[in-house]
């Protein structure tokens, strides 16, 4: 029970103000909901819920499980559609929680209740629209707002423990809690971050608890309990969905059910769990300085209020942020008079998701930090904001809580509600995600690009990810093998192509230009080669001079050096796959440069097939002009560039790239060959692609006619 200090009464904290917080943040949420999939991991999470799969380590299986179930909704919207709705309602109960907060802060500052709940209400805004939280809030690219949504309740759970009597029936709170921590860490190892700031809550309000052996044990087992999930991953792996990363589990070469669980399914486990694949260095052992990595933080913080990706407005941006972070720590100040049980809370958790966890994540430089140093200093392959959106969310509370106060000391305060407003209508193109489908497009276009049964290498996330997605939740063209260059450094995925089963490609679903013909079922995998054989593949292999690759026709050369593991495992797909498979390239891979195949490449739109007999006597790739435009009057993802706008996240522009240099080398072959007017056609195409994902500096817009 909140107890204001004006009138000395008890209240009970206004849960129904909570879910209406909740509700009109949940609506603006829809109202910008992603009606598909996205780029970067939204497309390998959807998937893993579809078919109940393990995503890349740690697994996330209770992620899984709940994204799972509630994809069996029957909400009259697009599987990737509901699993967004996830991602919304997520956030938009963090968003109720923090009004809670925020109004029992208030009212023990003896704010007045209208007045509180109007403060409440702006801290929310200002939390629900800021650039990361709302931009991750419409589209399922990550596991973080289940964790948002977790660390919400335990807030509110250590709210009312705080409020409690003292009696066991309080104690059941704190039992509680310890179960949906263990339950945060089996949706991702964040689910951890509350936990230093339940410890030193109990142990500087109440540390006798700690001597309660009964309490001790119940909080203990109910943290196991909540481990629980994952026992999912060795037994779904052992059952070899379709997607299953790490495969932590001892079956290897044996499909059979039940599996033998031993030392094996323990390792793979454990190294799942602690993604050890990635090789990432202790914490002891800093990437970049730490002040560069707070840099980071700081850089991210900027963009929340008004998110401006081609810096047209970076002093408003700057003032912006400079007020929100000083609001934020009066608002701290002022949380700790009126307040200070539930700010040792609070302050501890703040900064567990701002220092603390820079820290420990121990990044590289940001993508778009510090451009002047340019590739000069180690960097992230993206921008990684997304992992500090609890701190972004979360900020609102101190933020609101500082308005109230400022308000209470001058009436012209209350013109500080304005700043709600700010972020709410400043990030609206930005963080919105209604009209984006593009990686949806995309990865159809790529697939419907490749012959029955085709092999395509692809080279990483956006690459890879929403073909994932395409296949194994829309049907779209599962004949198709889709080969991550990266993981073939993995025994575990090449194990699973050796055991891929062959799906027969239907015609009737495919394009019009393979609806035609003979296509006969593959009867091999794509390497012939037994689990033991590929086991046996080591990590480097050294060549001490140049050698010959030839398979049939195809004569290509690999220079002295050394060769990876995956490099070996192309080069066995070039000799084991063809003829009887088509093997294909994603645009700007390096493979058929690295082992001198120029001459054997042909671009047919978005990918690159490796020919049985030479199609060019030059250094280049051919461009098959008619088969690449038949593809190109089939393409989506033109028009659904320029319908989503301005492409924000820069590091994805590959795609907008791709599709822009497909289009002018298909329009300077058409006029080429006498095809002005359709040459012209394609141009405008391409054209504004370039305008609506602002690409005009990459191409020499200026230049162009």
């Amino acid at each position: 029970m909140t107890r204001d200090v004006r009138t000395g009464e008890a209240q009970t904290p206004p849960y129904a103000w909570g879910a209406l917080a909740s509700l009109c943040v949940f609506g603006l949420y829809l109202i910008t909901l992603s009606p598909t999939t996205a780029m970067w991991d939204t497309s390998e999470y959807i998937a893993a819920a579809k078919v109940l799969g393990l995503p890349h380590p740690p697994g996330n299986p209770l992620f899984v499980l709940i994204a799972h179930a509630f994809g069996l909704i029957p909400i009259p919207v697009s599987y990737a559609a509901r699993i967004n709705i996830l991602a919304a309602l997520c956030s938009a109960i963090a968003a109720g929680s923090w009004f809670v907060l925020i109004d029992s802060v208030l009212a023990r500052g003896g704010v007045a209740v209208l007045r509180r709940r109007i403060c409440a209400a702006a801290g929310v805004v200002i939390g629900a629209s800021a650039f990361t939280v709302w931009n991750q809030s419409v589209v399922n690219e990550k596991v973080y707002t289940i964790s948002l949504a977790l660390f919400a309740i335990i807030t509110l759970l250590m709210l009312s423990w705080l409020d409690g009597d003292g009696r066991a029936r309080n104690d059941a709170k704190l039992v509680a809690i310890s179960f949906l921590l263990g339950a945060g860490y089996a949706v991702h190892p964040a689910g951890l971050l509350p936990g230093l700031a339940v410890i030193v809550t109990v142990a500087s309000q109440r540390w006798r608890k700690f001597l309660h052996p009964r309490l001790v044990l119940a909080v203990f087992g109910a943290f196991a309990l909540g481990l629980t999930p994952f026992i999912f991953e060795p037994i779904r792996a052992a059952q070899a969905p379709a997607m299953n990363e790490g495969a932590p589990t001892g079956c290897t070469t044996r499909l059979e059910w039940p599996c033998t669980f031993s030392a094996k399914t323990y390792t793979r486990l454990s190294d799942n769990i602690n993604r050890t694949q990635y090789g990432k260095p202790s914490v002891t052992d800093r990437q970049i300085s730490f002040g560069a990595q707070l840099g980071m933080w700081w850089l991210y913080f900027k963009w929340q209020w008004l998110r401006d990706p081609h810096g047209a407005a970076p002093l408003t941006q700057m003032f912006l942020a400079f007020l929100m972070f000083g609001l934020g720590i009066y608002g701290a100040t002022v949380h700790w008079r009126w307040d200070r049980a539930s700010c040792i809370y609070w302050a501890t958790f703040m900064f567990t998701l701002t220092v603390l966890l820079v820290y420990y994540m121990n990044f590289k430089y940001g993508y778009s930090q510090a451009p002047g140093l340019g590739d000069s200093v180690p960097r992230e392959v993206r921008d990684r904001d997304y992992f500090y959106l609890w701190s972004f969310s979360a900020w609102g509370v101190w933020v609101g809580v500082a308005i109230a106060a400022i308000w209470q000391r001058a009436r012209t305060g209350g013109a500080l509600l304005a700043l709600a407003a700010i972020p709410l209508i400043g990030n609206w193109s930005a963080a919105s995600r209604r009209n984006d489908t593009v990686a949806r497009d995309w990865a159809v276009d790529i697939l419907n690009s490749v012959e029955p049964y085709g092999v395509i290498v692809t080279g990483g996330d956006n690459d890879t990810f929403p073909l994932w997605y395409a296949q194994y939740v829309e049907g779209v063209r599962p004949d198709v093998t889709v080969i991550i260059d990266q993981y073939l450094q993995m025994d575990w995925f090449v194990e699973q192509l050796l055991r891929a089963p062959i799906h027969k490609y239907d015609a009737a679903a495919g394009p019009a230009m393979y609806r035609t013909g003979h296509w006969p079922v593959p009867a091999h995998a794509v390497f012939r080669m037994t689990a033991a054989q590929a086991d046996s593949v080591p990590d480097i292999m050294e060549l001490r001079e140049p050698q010959l690759l030839k398979s049939g026709a195809i004569e290509g050369r690999i220079a002295a050096g050394y060769l990876e593991r995956k490099d070996v495992f192309i080069l066995r797909l070039i000799t084991d796959a063809l003829p009887e498979r088509p093997v294909y390239f994603t645009m700007g891979s390096p493979y058929p440069k690295q082992f001198g195949l120029q001459r054997y490449i042909l671009g047919e739109g978005l990918v690159q097939k490796l020919m049985p007999t030479p199609v060019s006597d030059s250094a280049g790739p051919t461009l098959d002009t008619r088969g690449t435009d038949a593809l190109w009057r089939i393409y989506r993802g033109p028009a659904a560039i320029v319908r989503r706008g301005d492409w924000i996240d820069r590091p994805s522009l590959p795609t907008p790239v791709d599709y822009t240099l497909v289009g002018l080398n298909l329009s300077d072959a058409l006029e080429h060959q006498g095809d002005s007017a359709r040459a012209r056609a394609v141009r405008n195409d391409a054209i504004a692609v370039i305008k609506a994902a602002r690409m005009e500096d990459i191409f020499g817009m200026t230049k162009m006619p």
